[in-house]
């Protein structure tokens, strides 16, 4: 954007949010059109319900109906300060209250101007300690790790993965909006939006009030904001879970970080041990799971798709869906990324990632992966002894991309655990 070198004053402004499609009398978003390959791979979708699905799932314009990483970062965008309210929340669709919000977007800019305010200004690390407390309080898209780390990168801060663990831990988890639940964005925005949540988080004392916005404290914001829907927006007394949307893991698959969407888990998903079955892409991992070749026990490994890997860590939405869809009851790690539509027990940006020699690069089909989310633990079932003769024996794979841009990325980017953020 122009304003990449953060010295002049600039607003965020999105295109909002997609309304959410209507099938067989329920909401339904993009999320469920994926999972429909995996049904109908499955054997328990006809093609002809299958299209139908497809059809209805996207009725207007705007990002994707559901809290999805757009949607999430558009709401983190208002929860920095660097967006006014109802940015993140009002769907496209309402192209009324979208030109009244572009129209006042541009008066702020101007008085943004007056006053010599700029992005440095607002985003501070207290402007980043509310974003990831908002995160935990919706469930947002696990991508906001990257996203935020690396936004944070760019402003001269520093955020170490554990930031985002520690606020987890204190902060509720007051909305489930899909991939998690059933409602959609446009639920959120009648609801009261995020200045309603972050009303009800300021209760607990878990935001920087005294934060600059564009449009003044955090606090003056949002001090009359309220839940106008309690059925989408619960109190922090009465929450979904206790602790927030995301998960932060170590172990000796993960020894600098992995991260997991804990709010689109199932109970019975928390805690998982299962065998594992390797893919050093995506697509043959994609190619498996439609050949019915995953089964119920099973933790699909996808590797060589993280930031040097990939290169540059595309989501794995096809595979999460399709697992879904197909009812299966497994487990999946990537070094990759997820869309923010995943769901289930999916455990990404593994560092270091198998490019440069991660654990996850060492692991074989049939070892035993053990996944604990509500005590943060990632581990490979193996001796160290065999990971250090696996280790040994290793060889790093010729890169899949040698020459122009992508070639130079794979070799100056840093891990997912930093951001995925170029070297200076």
């Amino acid at each position: 954007m122009a304003a990449a070198r953060l010295n002049i004053p600039s607003i965020i402004v999105s295109g909002g949010p997609m309304l959410a499609g209507r099938f067989h009398g329920r909401d339904i978003s993009v999320s469920q059109a994926f999972e429909a390959a995996g049904k109908f791979a499955a054997g328990k979708m006809s093609q002809e319900e299958m299209t139908d699905l497809e059809a209805h799932a996207c009725p207007s314009c705007g990002s994707c109906a559901g809290l999805f990483t757009a949607n999430t970062m558009n709401c983190l965008s208002e929860a920095l300060g660097m967006a006014l309210p109802g940015n993140g929340t009002i769907p496209a669709a309402y192209t009324g209250d979208r030109f009244i919000l572009a129209k006042r977007a541009g008066a702020v800019i101007m008085d943004l101007l007056k006053k010599n305010i700029c992005p440095r200004d607002i985003l501070t690390l207290k402007a980043f300690e509310n974003a990831i407390t908002v995160d935990m309080g919706i469930g947002g898209s696990s991508n906001t790790v990257l996203h935020l780390t690396a936004i944070a990168n760019e402003c001269g801060i520093k955020i170490p993965a554990t930031l985002f663990d520690e606020i987890s831990a204190r902060t509720p988890y007051i909305t489930k909006l899909s991939p998690a639940g059933s409602h959609h964005m446009q639920d959120l925005d009648e609801a009261g939006g995020i200045n309603a949540v972050m009303h009800e988080l300021s209760k607990k004392n878990l935001l920087n009030l005294d934060a600059l916005t564009v449009t003044g404290t955090l606090g003056d914001r949002i001090k009359s904001a309220q839940i106008e829907r309690p059925d989408v927006i619960h109190t922090v007394d009465n929450p979904y879970r206790a602790t927030g949307g995301i998960a932060i893991l170590k172990g000796n698959l993960c020894p600098d970080y992995a991260v997991v969407k804990a709010s689109a888990v199932s109970e019975d998903m928390l805690i998982y041990r299962g065998k594992a079955k390797c893919f050093d892409s995506e697509e043959a991992a994609i190619n498996a799971i439609m050949a019915n070749e995953i089964h119920d026990g099973d933790v699909v490994v996808i590797r060589y798709e993280g930031p040097k890997g990939g290169p540059g860590m595309q989501e794995m939405l096809n595979p999460t869906a399709a697992i879904t869809g197909a009812g299966l009851k497994v487990g999946l790690i990537t070094d990759g990324r997820f869309s923010g539509a995943s769901q289930g027990a999916c455990i990404g940006h593994i560092s270091p990632e198998a490019m440069e020699g991660g654990t996850i690069a060492l692991i074989k089909d049939g070892d035993t992966i053990f996944i604990d989310i509500p005590n943060r633990k990632l581990e490979l079932e193996v001796s160290d002894d065999e990971l250090a003769k696996r280790r040994a024996d290793w060889t790093k794979p010729e890169p899949k991309i040698k020459t122009g841009y992508l070639a130079r990325y794979a070799k100056l980017t840093t891990s997912a655990s930093t951001g995925a953020v170029l070297r200076s």
